[in-house]
């Protein structure tokens, strides 16, 4: 099993409009793809100040899986256009790491 993490933040006003465009809109597009070997998605959010931190974990069977949800450059986010906006920085890449237990 291979977990994608990503990391983007926030202004705090732009917060409960990011929060929700993922619930309700970003991660159920994701499910709609029906990507085989995808199994589903965590947001973890915290409070940092004058910024608030996402950090957003999909779970893939492989980085073939992987492949197919972020294109032939896997490391590469995949940003919901409309998200872009509410976001004051986010990582350049996702990182990829094997689940173990």
């Amino acid at each position: 099993m291979i977990a994608r993490i990503w990391h983007g933040w926030t202004k705090p006003q732009d917060a409960t409009a990011y929060e929700e465009m993922l619930r309700d809109e970003i991660f159920p597009g994701i499910a709609r793809q029906n990507i085989e070997g995808y199994h589903g998605a965590e947001l973890f959010i915290r409070d940092d100040g004058d910024e608030v931190e996402f950090l957003t974990l999909l779970r893939f069977d492989s980085m073939k899986a992987v492949k197919e949800f972020a294109g032939e450059n896997q490391s590469k986010p995949v940003i919901h256009p409309n998200a872009e906006a509410l976001l004051t920085r986010m990582d350049e890449r996702s990182r990829h790491y094997r689940i173990v237990i």
